[in-house]
Order: structure tokens, then C-alpha cells, then sequence
């Protein structure tokens, strides 16, 4: 639907939005997934993330391999640490290297994600809405991090994930990333408002004497 719209520059996902939209099987429904939103969307990016609780870093550049090889767009999201926090910058250089682009993700602090830019990372996602759920205003942070960027010309994208409010889509824009994860039901109230459909109900209204004699016309 959004695609159709016009408004979107690539999608996102994360295995738990795999499973939240209903993909619980193996591998092979993974990369049937995948696959499928790849082509949908294509030449949009889409990003697929890999995973490896022991932090195998072996593992994790053979999955980010796999997933380069899906379609033509495939970004891999590589995680900044492991579950214990040992960081896995080492992975974002093997594998930018390489020349498979990688998203640094689930970082909450701007040396986290200068640190995978300098590493090589192509987009570093910083997670707002958690840093704002911690009791910090993100919105400095952003700033920090583009100026920190900007200045430093390290090749990398700010994504602003976890949006949790439909103001953040325009207050992060606004405050330097260059691209924000909007969930569907936070676009909606982006694009809508009472006072537009007041007014469009206007127009149409006031359309009436000319409408069905264009109708008629345009057949």
C-alpha cells in the first residue's frame, strides 16, 4: 500500500518483526520472505538481519553472505554487540570489505554508532524511541551524531528506528537523520487529517455542476 504511495525508500526487518508478521518457520522462511519483499520493493533496499547469540562472528559472515546474495538491494544489519557486549565492529569491517553493505543496528548512544561508521557500516540505526524510553531526548543525540559525521565525512546514513509517536517522523528528519523506520500505523496519521478531508468534502461538493459532464466526456 505505501510502496504503491509513493512514500517509502526501502523497508526494514528484524526477526522479530519476522515473527510478529507471522513468518515462524525455518530458514527457508526467512529467505522466502525476504526474497518476496526484495522483488516487491526492488530497486528499494531492503535490510535483513543476522543472528548468532554466541556472537560467532564466523556465522554471522556467512549468514550476511547468504543474505547479500538474495537480490540485488539486500543491506545486512549486523548488531553493534553481542548479548553479552563484546562489540562486533571487527564483523562490520570484514564484511563492508568485502563490499556487502552493512546496517549497524540496535545502538542507543552516538559514539556506538560513530564507532560502526568508522568501521565501515553503510547505515548506522540509532533507536530513538528506546533512548527516549530511557528518560533522554533523543533529538540532541541525532544532532550530535550528523554533525560528528558531517565533519568527520565518514561515509554513513543516520536511520532513526523505533519510532513510537508520528511526530517523530518529521522531528528526526528535522533534527538531521537521513532516514526514519515508520511502522504503517504511524504513517497513517502522517498523510491524514480531519481538516483535509473537511475541505476536499468542500471542493467535491462545489464539483457537482461540471463532474458528471466530465464523466461523460472522458469515456
Amino acid at each position: 500500500k505505501y510502496l504503491n504511495l509513493g512514500i517509502i525508500d526501502g523497508v526494514t526487518t528484524t526477526p522479530t518483526l519476522m515473527k510478529k508478521c507471522g513468518v515462524t518457520g525455518g530458514f527457508a522462511a526467512i529467505k522466502e520472505r525476504s526474497t518476496e519483499i526484495a522483488n516487491l520493493i526492488n530497486p528499494l533496499p531492503l535490510s535483513v538481519e543476522t543472528a548468532s547469540p554466541e556472537g560467532n562472528q564466523e556465522e554471522i559472515i556467512k549468514q550476511a553472505r547468504e543474505f547479500a546474495s538474495w537480490a540485488p538491494k539486500i543491506n545486512v544489519k549486523v548488531t553493534i554487540t553481542d548479548q553479552k557486549g563484546n562489540p562486533q565492529t571487527n564483523i562490520i569491517k570484514a564484511l563492508a570489505s568485502e563490499g556487502i553493505v552493512v546496517n549497524a543496528t540496535a545502538m542507543m548512544s552516538v559514539s556506538q554508532c560513530f564507532l560502526a561508521a568508522k568501521a565501515g557500516a553503510r547505515y548506522v540505526s540509532i533507536f530513538l524511541g528506546r533512548v527516549a524510553n530511557m528518560g533522554y531526548d533523543p533529538v540532541p543525540e541525532v544532532r550530535r551524531l550528523r554533525t560528528l559525521l558531517d565533519r568527520t565525512g565518514l561515509n554513513a546514513q543516520i536511520i532513526a528506528a523505533s519510532s513510537r509517536e508520528a511526530l517523530n517522523v518529521i522531528q528526526w528528519f528535522e533534527a538531521g537523520s537521513h532516514i526514519v523506520t515508520v511502522t504503517p500505523d504511524l504513517l497513517k496519521p502522517c498523510l491524514d487529517h480531519p481538516y483535509s478531508r473537511d475541505t476536499v468534502a468542500m471542493f467535491d461538493g462545489d464539483a457537482k455542476n461540471w463532474l458528471s459532464e466530465w464523466r461523460e466526456y472522458s469515456k
